[in-house]
């Protein structure tokens, strides 16, 4: 799996590869608001993962994951780790690791 310097180096090579849907957390799903689409855990896999840690502040910290869906969507989906993490279902968690 390739290294990136940066979140948004990473994005947009994923974007080039064909990850182009931006997905959203929610407690037990992510959405992809443009497709009107809810997927829950036994719906996508997540292809590849890629942590980011902020060089000023533990704020910055951030995890990209490339997402593919059952029905051949992918696209990304950001969020917060350690602290700041979104507070998500166990089902959730598990599929995120």
């Amino acid at each position: 799996m390739k290294n990136y310097d940066t979140l948004s180096e990473a994005m947009n090579s994923l974007k080039a590869d064909g990850y182009t849907y931006d997905f959203n957390i929610c407690s037990g799903h992510i959405e992809c608001n443009s497709l009107k689409l809810k997927l829950h855990p036994e719906d996508f896999e997540v292809d590849k993962m890629y942590r980011f840690e902020g060089m000023s502040s533990t704020d910055d910290n951030s995890v990209l994951y490339a997402i593919s869906s059952k029905k051949g969507i992918k696209g990304l989906l950001v969020d917060a780790y350690g602290v700041y993490a979104e507070n998500i279902s166990e089902a959730m968690r598990k599929k995120l690791r």
